[in-house]
């Protein structure tokens, strides 16, 4: 029987280096790299994104990125579909995938599996987005308790898109959503998969965010936001709800100075690091490093189990 082919994924909250160390092990192994992040799918914003550009890639080929445009919708299915084909094709080609997972519903999403939801129905979301504008968000959100109490205790009162969603798979299913997530899922076949996951210390981390925004707006952030803006991109669109966009639209607008926006983003990122720390801390067989990805003792641990042939 032939050895399955190896994905690693290296996992871990935002400025903690998984890039790098994918470069690193990429340039080792014969790699590629696949980003596994819901905002770097969307074309045009770069920067706050955390894209490397491409001088930083020193010929890795990087997939998964600027695949759509910023007024399409974008699910966790359409990712699994797309990684893997994009899995499939690496590996025939001979070359060691090597993913960065930022985003913790793609990637468990890919390797566990999705529900069978529903498609999504344009002329439902018309309506319910008409009560939207109509009502606002918290009456989204109480049509949702009246049908499926779980689901909407799961959800934040003015998240009315995962609302309106949950809405949808309760009334085309007939299902409540929690019951049809428990059904069976297929995960991901034919791949030995070794997880490295990068958990420095809470204070290098708000350190290196804090560093990591600054040389964002250094690299020419605001320039980028204003010409999204100019390109006549709706701030309604899905990217600009990422972090930094909106805040420094709203300076662009007017409407904050640069310096509190700076302090909003950065603090805003911080407790979006220690939400993703506490969801991928739930991932399964997991070698963690508690430095930061580019750290020498990171690099070399990380070979190290690479060659030991870890979780394969």
């Amino acid at each position: 029987m032939s050895e399955l082919p190896r994905l690693i994924v290296i996992l871990g909250p935002t400025a903690s280096g998984k890039s790098t160390l994918a470069i690193h092990l990429a340039e080792r192994f014969g790699g590629e790299v696949l980003a596994c992040d819901s905002t770097q799918v969307y074309r045009h914003f770069d920067i706050g994104t955390g894209k490397v550009p491409r001088e930083q890639q020193r010929g890795i080929p990087h997939h998964l990125v600027d695949i759509v445009e910023p007024h399409e919708v974008f699910t966790a299915g359409e990712y699994r579909r797309r990684a893997t084909e994009v899995l499939e094709d690496v590996t025939k080609r001979g070359k060691q995938p090597i993913m960065t997972a930022g985003t913790g519903l793609y990637l468990r999403g890919l390797l566990e599996g999705l529900a069978e939801a529903p498609e999504r129905s344009e002329e439902l979301r018309a309506r319910l987005r008409q009560h939207l504008n109509r009502f606002g968000p918290e009456y989204i959100h109480r049509l949702l308790r009246k049908l499926d109490p779980e689901a909407a205790a799961k959800i934040a009162p003015r998240d009315a898109q995962k609302a309106i969603r949950a809405i949808e798979i309760r009334v085309l299913s007939g299902e409540r959503v929690t019951k049809l997530f428990r059904k069976g899922r297929v995960g991901l076949a034919g791949y030995a998969v070794t997880k490295i996951g990068l958990a420095p210390s809470r204070d290098a981390l708000y350190t290196r965010i804090d560093l990591r925004v600054q040389q964002m707006l250094d690299a020419g952030w605001v320039a980028e936001v204003k010409r999204l803006m100019e390109m006549g991109i709706s701030a309604s669109a899905k990217p600009f709800s990422f972090l930094g966009y909106s805040h420094l639209r709203q300076h662009l607008e007017g409407g904050m100075e640069l310096k509190a926006a700076i302090q909003e983003i950065q603090q805003t990122t911080r407790r979006y690091a220690k939400r993703q720390i506490t969801w991928f801390r739930k991932e399964s067989e997991v070698h963690w490093f508690q430095w930061i990805g580019d750290d020498p003792t990171s690099l070399s641990h990380a070979s190290e189990i690479l060659q030991r042939g870890a979780g394969a």
